[in-house]
């Protein structure tokens, strides 16, 4: 067995083997009714009929007034951006929706995936106010720009999967992606993958600690600590232990 082969076995072999047992288009039917969503409105969003209402509904700029981004986002993540094909992201949401949803159950999904999107859309605030002399800003004229589209939650699904199955040179990889990305072409896209992988990194280490205080389980406690009489024995058995045999008859 090559080198390669046995990397990529240690790597992505955990996750392979959860897509396999679990697998198939039935394990996915929130994956395929995103796709069918975002097809619609691409092809919504390109009519003279549909692209009001589209804009209305799923446009999010951070000139807007906060609650109203708010209640856009959720719909934001499945409107394609105009100046991208939109076949990109259909396989985007096929792919790393579908697989995430697999891993780690469609309310998992959608947390994540909605929590690097919001990110994304507070920070373009946030920058905006920073200005573009910060290293963490953004010019004033990026407040008119259409934000919308699945990348962010793409970028935030695809880490917290591979951290989650130990896949780490995958979870490492992507950041310094996003990073080369940003640095190649400063924009507001960039710096908004960058605020949904620290909003996504800040779930990683949540969930990790959630996973390690479950496994402390009762089994680990010092013997005898739940008898709370230093006996090592349940308490029932304990306090019966100590009676003596005419005692226990007379329950009979």
């Amino acid at each position: 067995m090559s080198r390669a082969v046995r990397w990529a076995r240690a790597e992505w072999g955990p996750l392979y083997g959860a897509l396999r047992a679990r697998g198939g288009l039935p394990a996915i039917p929130m994956t395929l009714v995103a796709v069918s969503l975002t097809a619609l409105l691409q092809y919504a969003q390109n009519q003279p009929w549909g692209f009001r209402a589209v804009e209305t509904a799923g446009a999010v700029r951070a000139q807007d007034p906060l609650w109203q981004a708010l209640l856009r986002t959720p719909l934001s993540l499945f409107v394609p951006a105009l100046d991208l094909p939109v076949w990109g992201a259909l396989a985007q949401i096929l792919c790393v929706f579908g697989i995430a949803e697999i891993c780690l159950g469609r309310l998992r999904t959608l947390t994540v995936a909605y929590t690097a999107t919001l990110a994304g859309t507070l920070y373009a605030r946030l920058g905006i106010a920073l200005g573009p002399h910060s290293p963490f800003g953004l010019p004033a004229s990026d407040a008119l720009v259409v934000d919308t589209g699945p990348s962010a939650a793409v970028v935030g699904l695809a880490v917290f999967v591979a951290a989650r199955y130990g896949a780490r040179t995958t979870a490492v990889l992507v950041p310094v992606a996003m990073v080369v990305e940003v640095l190649a072409k400063d924009n507001l896209a960039g710096k908004e993958h960058l605020a949904a992988l620290l909003a996504t990194g800040a779930l990683c280490a949540g969930s990790a600690a959630r996973r390690r205080y479950r496994t402390r389980t009762p089994c680990q406690l010092p013997r005898g600590s739940r008898a709370g009489l230093g006996s090592g024995l349940p308490p029932i058995r304990s306090w019966t232990a100590r009676r003596g045999p005419a005692q226990r008859r007379s329950w009979r």
